[in-house]
């Protein structure tokens, strides 16, 4: 095995199917070639990945995520708009009752910007240069810890 893509695969075909993640295109931003490789990525590791596409709404967003029962949502910002985007997809996503939903989000984002991000409540942040296995990872942590908090609920 000499991809991470290969890697992936051999893990994912020995595994049940893992957990939905829905990666979004925010705003006016066109540039979606990072969004998609992390979506192959995912995809690659097993996980089903629903790509929202280019020019999406806070809104539209938040009802994929509901719509498709995801507790992953990537957001994929280069407009330099992440702040403000961010605070609003987490808003409708605490209205909608999906509180608990895990957001990474990834794109040109100042390091000033980062801590913020993190302070609304964003489980990772990811700049250009990111090793994509460590996105991939940290992905499967966050959905381990969200199977381990539905286990101890039931």
């Amino acid at each position: 095995m000499n991809t991470v893509h290969e890697a992936a695969r051999g893990a994912a075909s020995a595994s049940a199917p893992r957990a939905r993640v829905v990666i979004a295109k925010p705003g006016l931003d066109g540039h979606d070639r990072g969004a998609k490789v992390i979506a192959r990525a995912l995809r690659d590791a097993g996980y089903e990945v629903i790509y929202t596409g280019l020019h999406q709404t806070p809104e539209q967003i938040v009802a994929t995520v509901i719509a498709e029962d995801a507790p992953v949502l990537g957001l994929s910002v280069l407009s330099g708009a992440h702040l403000t985007i961010v605070e609003k997809v987490i808003e409708l996503l605490a209205r909608e009752d999906a509180g608990d939903v895990r957001v990474l989000v990834g794109g040109i984002i100042p390091d000033a910007d980062v801590t913020a991000l993190e302070a609304m409540g964003v489980a990772a942040v990811f700049t250009p240069g990111a090793d994509i296995r460590g996105i991939v990872g940290t992905v499967d942590r966050l959905t381990a810890s969200l199977a381990d908090m539905t286990e101890a609920t039931c």
